[in-house]
């Protein structure tokens, strides 16, 4: 978690000094749903999220170097700085995805192959309260009922679709009972072990052959929506300060194993030296390593692809990509 909350300040201030542009939706804040969730699942499991995804791009395996220095747009950046903060993927994360709720019905399909392919893997599907009321989710909560899908469905609410709290978008708000005929759990997700509990049940629920099940994770963000977005015109500062004060999920957590004597407050702090070394080598990374030149436009269009050539700007310009 710590490592995510490092990460993400750092790409705040790199964003501040327009070293990233564009799109950036920061999940500080919300580091103990990730977190808690791949603690609890394997890493041949799928996941697949919106376009919060830099702490789960983080939580799946990669580097810190490579998310950061995705987000500036180098060539180290995991999609060599082609994907940027909402285009992150690795083996068994499908992304990052940028359209409002499209992963939940394509998380649904990564459930259906684990089902075809006779595997006990399941399908970790995220989305947020903001993409809760699209018919999407409830033609997807359908099919996956009707055949039994291995799939998590959860609703990371953080209380706020862009501007928007919960409260005036939805007629209810208890999203973890919107799957009607599939089982739901509400879950604090600012408890990082609450977390892990609620997915280890549910994950043991999706392996038994029983279908998919929802769980609301209520949480929280930091940050507006994006940074863009500074996030005090639709909520006061005083609440999110509160938040920061009684709620925090990292504060939370190492208050609770400072006091049962699992950790002492030596571990802990190397723990924080470690991760500011991390931060501060990637974020130099990020600054200085090569953007990728124009010849990258013609890679990555098919796989694997040594027999089609590919058109330019002109129909006299063809090129052979290499693979």
């Amino acid at each position: 978690m710590v490592r995510i909350r490092r990460m993400e300040t750092a790409a705040s201030n790199l964003y501040k000094e327009k070293v990233i542009r564009g799109f950036c939706h920061l999940y500080s804040g919300q580091e103990a749903c990730a977190v808690g969730m791949e603690a609890a699942i394997r890493r041949d499991d799928a996941v697949i999220t919106a376009y919060r995804a830099h702490g789960w791009t983080l939580t799946r395996g990669a580097t810190m170097i490579e998310v950061l220095a995705e987000l500036t747009g180098r060539q180290s950046g995991i999609q060599r700085g082609k994907g940027g903060s909402m285009h992150m993927y690795r083996e068994n994360f499908f992304g990052g995805n940028g359209i409002v709720g499209a992963q939940i019905p394509l998380g649904t399909g990564i459930a259906l192959a684990m089902k075809y392919k006779k595997t006990d893997n399941l399908c970790v599907t995220l989305y947020g309260d903001g993409a809760a009321n699209q018919g999407q989710v409830f033609e997807a909560y359908n099919i996956a009922k009707l055949w039994d899908l291995p799939c998590i469905y959860v609703c990371e609410n953080n209380g706020f679709g862009m501007g928007t709290s919960s409260d005036r978008s939805s007629a209810s708000t208890a999203y973890y009972t919107r799957g009607d005929y599939i089982p739901g759990i509400w879950v604090d997700a600012m408890d990082v072990l609450a977390m892990r509990e609620a997915t280890n049940f549910a994950a043991a629920y999706c392996r038994s052959g029983k279908g998919p099940i929802v769980l609301e994770a209520a949480t929280y963000r930091y940050y507006g929506h994006s940074m863009s977005d500074p996030g005090t015109s639709y909520r006061k500062r005083d609440e999110v300060d509160d938040v920061r004060k009684n709620r925090d999920p990292i504060a939370h957590f190492k208050d609770r194993i400072l006091k049962s004597g699992l950790a002492s407050e030596e571990e802990l702090k190397k723990i924080e030296t470690d991760v500011v070394k991390e931060v501060s080598e990637a974020v130099q990374v990020a600054k200085t390593d090569k953007e990728l030149g124009p010849d990258e436009l013609w890679e990555n269009i098919y796989p694997d692809n040594d027999v089609w050539k590919m058109r330019g700007v002109t129909p006299f310009e063809w090129r052979q990509p290499k693979i």
